[in-house]
């Protein structure tokens, strides 16, 4: 336990590091050219680097400082000087820093590692949880629309974004089969609730029976695959 709680101390030192201490200031001053631009940079990092040495307080060890500083400067150097701000670069920038800190933490602390917290890892529940979580995604959403292809209205709705209508269903059903696998049924209705308040509010200004039906038998299926996906996870 003791050696998850420096791990734990190290992710936070990244976290409190990255959002909470970096300014505005600091973060447009890191996009620019030359030596302001690396001055901005070795400032975050230093940061960052010294949070994690306070907050892991052992004092003798200097690797890890010394690897978060030069490791989060070159990482944030590159995405800075190579690649446009984006919600994939944002992503790998963060897999990176924290796969940096658990590799850091096991390579220094790997021998007190519990071997139970390992097999949980190694668990039945856990691996199918994780293929339920899958099937959530682009395997249901492939299924809904085949199903749903009989009825898809020749004219769409209104102008919506592009492929809004795809990551709600992403994100309703991984919220559902969540609320399933914690026994959380409450939540499963007030999301349904919610959905209908929003989405047929909107359907009743647009007056169209087939729309109306068809986003119904959508929603429905949709959470149908959900909730039947958990209760199987539950009850294997």
């Amino acid at each position: 336990m003791e050696t998850l709680i420096v791990l734990i101390k190290l992710l936070c030192a990244h976290f409190f590091a990255d959002f909470i201490l970096q300014t505005d200031r600091i973060n447009k001053g890191k996009y620019k050219s030359g030596i302001s631009g690396i001055c901005y940079l070795l400032l975050h990092s230093i940061t960052h680097a010294c949070i994690a040495y306070l907050l892991v307080a052992d004092w003798s060890c200097w690797l890890i400082p010394t690897i978060i500083l030069f490791s989060h400067f070159l990482i944030d150097l590159f995405k800075c000087k190579c690649c446009k701000y984006s919600l994939s670069t944002f992503l790998l920038d963060q897999f990176l820093h924290i796969a940096i800190i658990a590799i850091l933490w096991f390579f220094l602390y790997g021998e007190g590692i519990d071997g139970s917290f390992l097999n949980v890892f190694c668990s039945t529940k856990v691996w199918l949880a994780f293929m339920a979580y899958m099937l959530m995604l682009k395997p249901s959403s492939i299924l809904l629309s085949l199903f749903l292809k009989q009825w898809t209205p020749s004219s769409s709705i209104s102008q919506s974004l592009p492929k809004a209508g795809q990551w709600i269903g992403y994100i309703e059903r991984i919220l559902i089969l969540t609320f399933v696998l914690v026994g959380s049924f409450e939540g499963v209705g007030f999301l349904l609730a919610a959905k209908s308040v929003f989405r047929f509010g909107e359907l009743n200004k647009a007056k169209e029976i087939q729309t109306t039906e068809y986003v119904l038998i959508g929603t429905f299926a949709s959470f149908t695959i959900a909730v039947l996906t958990g209760l199987v996870i539950t009850h294997l």
